[in-house]
């Protein structure tokens, strides 16, 4: 199994696509307080659609919480400004994939302290990045695509 954190998400639409990417997927969704949005709002679940009960979801108050949880664990950090192609990691049952929040991305603390665990999506020069959901899905599916997609129906 995967995991997909998302250290303080702030659009609902986004985190409601991402938890029905790992519902359909059975990767394990971390959501990182704070959020953004209640978790009884509409939006978050209308775009989550009926899947909300096939989610495996874990809250945590802050990153340092899910390393601490997890403290075994291979964590790779997806940031624009990596050096590092998320294509080029050779992914694990059980990683963790994290993505910081749409307006700010991880936070340069962060991304210090971690720098060798960053990763990034290529793009053309000069433009900004993808949307959040987007992100989460590409990465996710290379990951599973490494790994035989398993449990899934191909």
């Amino acid at each position: 199994m995967f995991h997909i954190v998302l250290v303080e998400p702030e659009i609902p639409q986004n985190t409601g696509n991402i938890a029905r990417t790992c519902a359909v997927t059975g990767a394990r969704l971390h959501l990182v307080r704070p959020l953004g949005f209640s978790l009884d709002d509409k939006q978050l679940k209308r775009a989550g659609l009926d899947y909300w009960n096939e989610l495996n979801v874990c809250y945590y108050d802050s990153f340092a919480e899910v390393e601490q949880a997890n403290s075994d664990a291979r964590f790779f950090l997806l940031s624009t400004h990596a050096k590092k192609s998320y294509a080029d990691i050779a992914y694990q049952d059980g990683d963790f994939l994290v993505f910081g929040k749409e307006t700010a991305g991880l936070g340069p603390a962060l991304l210090a302290r971690r720098s060798e665990d960053a990763v990034r999506i290529p793009m053309r020069e000069g433009l900004r990045s993808l949307n959040l959901s987007n992100s989460v899905a590409l990465v996710l599916y290379e990951a599973l695509r490494q790994n035989g997609f398993p449990g899934m129906t191909l």
